[in-house]
């Protein structure tokens, strides 16, 4: 099982009293509803989230490859600011 693409990731702890047993997505292992784990979202898109055990989300944060939404965003390059804006133009270049 793999993951969708996503530049970053929403994550929240989750434990249900419900009988079911998830895919970790990370591990292939299974998992059981009951216990403790992570639900993580792909750009926040509940409609996609899945059940993941905890220790593989760690493992993941460690290995870069669940950035959360401030750290995609720090990473991207700064915006122009209005007064370089409307320096060019303003229009967006259009």
């Amino acid at each position: 099982m793999t993951l969708d693409q996503a530049c970053w990731w929403a994550m929240r702890a989750a434990q249900s009293l419900r009988p079911v047993t998830y895919s970790c997505p990370l591990c292939d292992a299974k998992l059981h509803a009951m216990s403790g784990h992570t639900l993580i979202a792909p750009e926040g898109d509940a409609s996609r989230r899945r059940h993941a055990h905890t220790e593989c989300v760690v493992e993941a944060r460690r290995a870069g490859r669940l950035p959360t939404y401030d750290e995609w965003r720090g990473a991207q390059p700064p915006r122009p600011g209005l007064l370089s804006r409307l320096r060019e133009g303003g229009d967006g270049g259009k």
